[in-house]
């Protein structure tokens, strides 16, 4: 189990910005993609956005040109730079990665706890 370590939530106002980071730490592992999703109160949890090993990016169209996914792969950290942030971008924000494990020899996929963002009007 790779453990996965979240930081730099709060509240923040509309048009605001604000960044998440996440932090994988240790060295019996490889990054293979690491993403953010997030779950408001009802709804389900969604992608926000994603990050593989080699740089390649996607979003969901809603975050699009307003935030950004971000990795150091030395540190094994990836981070969310969330700016002009809206009302809507209200939940309980899920750092999650996939790894290969040198030990076990397979892929790992892990979640870290949550860090909450709100944003007020």
């Amino acid at each position: 189990q790779v453990q996965l370590v979240e930081s730099g939530g709060g509240l923040v106002q509309a048009g605001g910005s604000l960044r998440l980071s996440c932090a994988a730490p240790g060295d019996t592992f490889r990054v293979v993609a690491m993403k953010w999703y997030r779950q408001a109160p009802g709804n389900q949890r969604e992608l926000v956005a994603g990050i593989t090993s080699g740089g390649t990016t996607n979003y969901v169209d809603s975050v699009k040109g307003r935030f950004t996914i971000s990795r150091d792969g030395a540190k094994k950290m990836v981070y969310l730079q969330m700016n002009r942030v809206k009302p809507e971008d209200t939940a309980v924000y899920y750092c999650n990665g996939d790894f290969f494990d040198y030990g076990m020899n397979h892929a790992v996929h892990s979640w870290g706890q949550g860090t909450q963002v709100t944003v007020s009007s």
